[in-house]
């Protein structure tokens, strides 16, 4: 098998190649139809993405941020209304919660999941908290059971930011399945990616759905007939016909990261004493890996920015998912939060590092990745003892 020289961050065509008549089909199936918009293909693949997530409905809307904004007000969720969410989350969770007229608390994670914590979550709860966010960061779910208690307890509203975890699964639910309802993002990047832009809200509740469905098409239950103040956010026909093409694969897709994931986590034991720790996975083969990251920690004999730069260097392209605390960020500085208010989510923007993985990634390839970090960092690994990291305690790849 000839590999390339360089490993990149992302690499579509390996997924997307052994499918390629069945996407083209699909396309021109939407084009000789001509139902672009609200088309058959859309409702195919709202229902059958929806009974994956093991909910009642689907409804695609133009981005996972329309998906968290309207699904918020679809659930009842606006001015006056408190909503938690983790500080260490992609932006796009705090817009839609500003958009959809909350006001948004931020807490802090979990230094080794990078999960929200639950415990700071239930200190930050007034009586005018109505919902909280667990964003199922990096394709790991928040644990269910823990969510479900405190929001029993506290009578709030579970709102799931599941833009990474398709298809994710944790002590017997689906990412999704847990609360009121989910937002998922399909950007092409995500596990199930589109050719463009596209979200969809995910919920057992009839009514939530057919709010959704009102608020995305300009507020009209009926053409011309407008009972709420909607918007234009439709999932176009054309991305859910991909996006359905695809569908059929995500299990296997997710199976392969999970695995390339195991193969990483054993290689990097050896590098612990070197402050090279990957985020701990908690939910076995459950996680679905969107991303893989690891903590470079005060005492590796590298910083991050160095690492990063000679990797680069190598070829191996790297991200950064997030280098700024959403309450850090200077479009939001009248949120009134500062420096230190969530240790957890700065000491992690200051040392997590994502790695490739994505289905059709090559073994030699995470081996060359791991090999890489190992001679930057000194740790003497490389060649036979690769194989000798991944046989010693075979029980902890499954996190």
């Amino acid at each position: 098998m000839s590999l390339p020289s360089t490993i990149p961050f992302v690499d579509f065509s390996l997924q997307h190649q052994p499918i390629q008549d069945q996407l083209e089909r699909a396309i021109q199936d939407v084009i000789q139809k001509g139902d672009y918009v609200l088309g058959q293909a859309l409702l195919d693949f709202e229902q059958t993405f929806a009974q994956a997530c093991g909910t009642a409905y689907g409804v695609g809307v133009a981005s996972g941020t329309d998906a968290i904004a309207l699904g918020l007000q679809a659930c009842g969720i606006g001015l006056g209304d408190e909503v938690i969410l983790p500080a260490n989350t992609f932006v796009a969770t705090l817009i839609g919660v500003m958009r959809s007229g909350a006001t948004p608390v931020f807490v802090d994670c979990d230094l080794q999941t990078a999960l929200i914590d639950l415990a700071a979550a239930e200190k930050a709860i007034t009586a005018r908290t109505r919902a909280i966010i667990p964003v199922h960061l990096y394709g790991q779910m928040v644990a269910p059971n823990r969510l479900l208690d405190l929001a029993s307890t506290y009578d709030l509203l579970i709102f799931e930011d599941a833009a990474q975890a398709h298809l994710a699964e944790r002590e017997g639910y689906h990412a999704g399945a847990v609360g009121i309802a989910a937002a998922f993002s399909f950007y092409p990047s995500k596990n199930l990616g589109a050719f463009g832009d596209g979200g969809m809200l995910v919920t057992q509740e009839e009514i939530v759905a057919q709010t959704m469905r009102s608020i995305r098409n300009y507020g009209a239950t009926r053409k011309y007939f407008h009972t709420d103040q909607g918007t234009n956010s439709r999932l176009d026909t054309l991305q859910a016909a991909v996006l359905q093409t695809k569908l059929p694969h995500l299990r296997s897709w997710n199976a392969d990261r999970n695995r390339i994931a195991q193969r990483y986590d054993a290689l990097f034991q050896p590098l612990a004493d070197y402050g090279i720790i990957p985020i701990v996975n908690l939910s076995g083969e459950g996680h679905v890996y969107h991303l893989y990251v690891i903590r470079v920690l005060e005492d590796c004999p590298i910083d991050r920015t160095a690492l990063q730069e000679e990797l680069n260097t190598l070829g191996i392209q790297t991200g950064i998912h997030y280098p700024i605390p959403c309450h850090l960020q200077p479009a939001f500085q009248q949120l009134g939060y500062a420096v230190e208010d969530f240790p957890h989510a700065e000491t992690l923007s200051q040392e997590i590092l994502s790695l490739p993985i994505y289905p059709g990634l090559h073994e030699s390839q995470v081996d060359q990745v791991v090999s890489a970090i190992a001679s930057l960092v000194g740790c003497p690994i490389g060649g036979l003892k690769l194989d000798q990291a991944l046989s010693a305690q075979p029980s902890l790849v499954l996190g």
